[in-house]
């Protein structure tokens, strides 16, 4: 029998990961065979019952480690930020290479995050675009957009990262902002000639919507609500623990009557990129209650409305008037249908969506923005959601992502750089500058700062107790960091430009 991925070793594998030969899970999976992955199968299989066998050393005998981002990167002491972000561009990004481990080699160049992240990741890339933008690196947004392209034209969709273990999930879907942002630099052109792969990307999230009826009402990213009316949520097509995070996976699962279900709601929070957060849970402070395959999240469904209106002008560049009204019209209904389960009168608020409790999660998130990011949101309701973040999610370094407090590296008192420019972006276009700019001053202070102590630019912050590191989750707070530095040229640019 051929073996094609380390997480396919059976017993190996499943050794490695629960007796900690790697600190973190993702290094077993990272790591390049020496040999034919079989024969390494079969040798282990004759050798483990030795007296004196050793899995670490047989393990680093016969597999390579990666290497990392830190033990590579040395910052000057002294150099601005912006010059050390500059810097960091060519030193983050990777060349077409042939893959002789998980990763899936892609034609162009491109980014990645930096520290344990060593591959490209889908929603991480439109962030730090934004500061290739400023730098007026055109040639990697192109690049990095083709190599999108290629993954769509491959599997029919954009995958969490281009690793073999992240098939069957992907992650908020920005592919359409990043052809905006393309279109900014070389012109309309741009959405005609990405038009394919935008609608193959539509058709991965809306596949099922012909087969949703109210007596099964979800069929893999679709739902179909009381009125018959549809929205999307996050799923994965597997059952199985993450390899990339096994042992953690197997422990919190260990108790559950449903094992599987925990494991595909884990992989559908991650599809989210807030892997993890206390809005996933049923129960509060419950990690192992998470059912993400039940939410219907604001955030992604005006995600999925930019990419009809983003299809829409696409067409309309194209001279397709009649498939052009046919998107626009499904942006429209999308539009009303969030309104009808995310909007929240009461309390001035956009909230996820319980769809198998039919009602609305009561988890206040920054994914509120995205409504106004996209110019969802009346007037009135804008300025509703911006009367709740600046009482109850402004901090001193910014804002945190929910109110919850869980440990939980997607909760209070972490801060993340793509929510800062959401919401900053989000507040700018409905007229509540002062508002923006505070934050964006937090922010951009909390950036600094940390990086004069450090020399690092990091993926989150503590923006709480902004002296403090900020933690939670199944790893340690990275360095490099790349949608933190585009994000950072980006505010400040945009800062600038106001003041």
């Amino acid at each position: 029998m051929e073996i094609k991925y380390i997480f396919s070793l059976g017993e190996l594998f499943e050794r490695v990961q629960m007796e900690n030969v790697f600190p973190d899970n993702k290094t077993f999976v990272d790591c390049t065979p020496n040999s034919d992955l079989s024969s390494i199968y079969d040798r282990y299989e004759k050798e483990k019952n030795d007296p004196d066998f050793d899995l670490s050393v047989f393990v680093h005998k016969h597999f390579t480690e990666p290497k990392s981002f830190h033990t590579t990167f040395v910052t000057k002491k002294g150099r601005p930020i912006k010059e050390h972000i500059e810097k960091l561009w060519d030193f983050l990004t990777r060349q077409p290479e042939e893959s002789h481990n998980s990763l899936l080699p892609l034609p162009n160049s491109y980014i990645v995050p930096g520290g344990r992240f060593r591959e490209i990741y889908y929603w991480d890339s439109y962030f730090t675009m934004l500061g290739l933008q400023i730098s007026k690196r055109v040639d990697l947004i192109q690049n990095m957009i083709d190599n999108f392209c290629y993954l769509i034209d491959h599997f029919g969709y954009i995958p969490n990262g281009n690793r073999t273990y992240f098939l069957g999930r992907s992650q908020p879907p920005f592919f359409a902002c990043m052809i905006g942002v393309l279109a900014e630099e070389k012109g309309e052109d741009v959405y005609k000639k990405y038009l394919p792969q935008l609608e193959k990307e539509y058709k991965f999230w809306m596949n099922g919507k012909g087969q949703v009826h109210l007596k099964s009402p979800s069929l893999h990213r679709v739902v179909m609500l009381p009125d018959k009316s549809i929205l999307n949520h996050y799923w994965d097509e597997s059952d199985a623990p993450r390899p990339e995070a096994y042992k953690h996976e197997v422990k919190l699962a260990e108790n559950s009557e449903d094992k599987k279900s925990v494991y595909r709601n884990l992989r559908a929070a991650a599809e989210s990129g807030w892997d993890f957060s206390g809005r996933w849970f049923k129960i509060e402070g419950e990690f192992s209650s998470i059912h993400a395959t039940e939410i219907v999240p604001v955030d992604l469904n005006s995600l999925l409305l930019n990419l009809e209106k983003t299809i829409a002008k696409a067409y309309e560049v194209s001279g397709d008037k009649a498939s052009a009204e046919n998107y626009t019209h499904l942006a429209e209904r999308r539009q009303h249908n969030i309104d009808k389960y995310c909007w929240n009168k009461h309390e001035a608020f956009y909230f996820d969506f319980d769809h198998v409790e039919n009602k609305q999660k009561s988890v206040f998130t920054l994914a509120a923005a995205f409504p106004l990011y996209f110019e969802i949101a009346s007037r009135e309701q804008a300025a509703g959601v911006a009367k709740v973040i600046e009482e109850k999610f402004l901090s001193p370094g910014g804002l945190i992502s929910t109110l919850e407090s869980t440990n939980q590296q997607w909760d209070a008192p972490n801060g993340w750089a793509p929510l800062q420019w959401i919401t900053v972006q989000g507040l700018a276009k409905y007229g509540f500058m002062d508002l923006a700019k505070e934050i964006t001053k937090r922010w951009l202070d909390i950036n600094k700062r940390v990086y004069d102590e450090t020399g690092k630019m990091m993926e989150k912050y503590n923006v709480v107790t902004t002296d403090l590191k900020a933690g939670g989750g199944e790893y340690p707070s990275q360095d490099g960091f790349g949608w933190t530095n585009g994000v950072y040229l980006a505010l400040d640019k945009w800062l600038s430009e106001l003041e």
